[in-house]
């Protein structure tokens, strides 16, 4: 009997990053839902990013700090370390120490910092700002103009804040990402406002908001889909790829933190729960998953390359 195939009139845009470096990768481009490699193609399979910080991350528990114990606090020598020894092809630089709450680092350290992570490596950098506010903007477009040319990803332009870095990506020719808050008329409604500043969507990329297993998952995962059908059914202002930040959902969670013999080994348990939240997220249509234990991306990895055989 033949397998009943559904065909989509409408297609995920390609994002393309780092482009002019031979280590550049472009994601999206599918046009069938999340690894439906049977009913249609998908010409890029999903990537992970490695999560490095500007800053020595005090709050990271131990479990996530132990593998890069001697590159934390050098985000030069940590990017290298993970392209290096790890075969990363994207890293997520995010910039916690611009936070006026915590190092309040200046505009012009996150720019110069980012020259050099660009100069020290070849893959592609997501650049994540501190969060909402004044301060971001600042830091982001400092970034924006030190990269200028190189493609990068800059996180996160929200609907109450998006006109700064929305110019900055257009004039130094950089991708940005789309936050909102898991609804499908908000992310619409964001696009809508991005595209009608003249940045081309092929150069957008969602962050529909990521809960971590036990935290919302399933509400994300409907959400995910519903905009991924919306965007195949042919709705042009929905056509993007999906990131989803996990790492910083996941090693936040209680199950994750608390010692607790009757939970066994906390550790094992911290890295099962992020494999969980990110393979959850990949059916669901995640294009770039932002990940933070080495033994988890590992175990991921594998995964989209045995999903990706079909």
């Amino acid at each position: 009997m033949d397998i009943p195939l559904e065909k989509h009139k409408g297609k995920i845009r390609t994002v393309e990053l780092r482009k002019e470096s031979p280590s550049g990768l472009a994601i999206g481009g599918q046009d069938c839902l999340a690894l439906h490699l049977f009913e249609g193609s998908y010409p890029n399979k999903p990537v992970i990013a490695w999560e490095i910080t500007d800053t020595d991350p005090s709050k990271w528990l131990g479990d996530v700090r132990k593998p890069y114990k001697d590159v934390l606090g050098d985000p030069v020598g940590w990017a290298k370390m993970v392209r290096e020894e790890h075969g990363a092809k994207i890293i997520c630089l995010n910039l916690i120490g611009t936070d006026p709450n915590k190092d309040d680092k200046s505009p012009e350290e996150a720019a110069s910092l980012l020259k050099n992570i660009l100069s020290a490596i070849d893959i592609p950098v997501i650049v994540k700002g501190p969060g909402p506010g004044e301060k971001q903007n600042d830091v982001l477009a400092a970034c924006a103009e030190a990269a200028s040319g190189q493609s990068c990803l800059f996180a996160a332009a929200v609907e109450e804040q998006y006109k700064t870095l929305v110019a900055s990506c257009m004039a130094y020719g950089h991708a940005l990402v789309a936050e909102t808050p898991i609804d499908v008329n908000l992310c619409k409604q964001l696009n809508i406002l991005i595209s009608d500043m003249n940045l081309s969507l092929d150069r957008v990329v969602i962050d529909p908001l990521t809960g971590g297993l036990g935290y919302g998952l399933e509400y994300t995962y409907s959400v995910m889909e519903r905009i991924r059908l919306q965007a195949l059914g042919g709705d042009e202002m929905m056509q993007n790829p999906f990131i989803c930040f996990i790492g910083d959902e996941v090693w936040k969670v209680k199950e994750v933190k608390a010692d607790d013999p009757a939970w066994g080994d906390r550790e094992k348990r911290a890295i099962l729960w992020e494999i969980a939240t990110a393979t959850s997220l990949l059916y669901s249509g995640a294009d770039i998953l932002v990940m933070r234990h080495p033994e988890a991306i590992k175990a991921v990895n594998e995964a989209i390359d045995d999903l990706m055989k079909g």
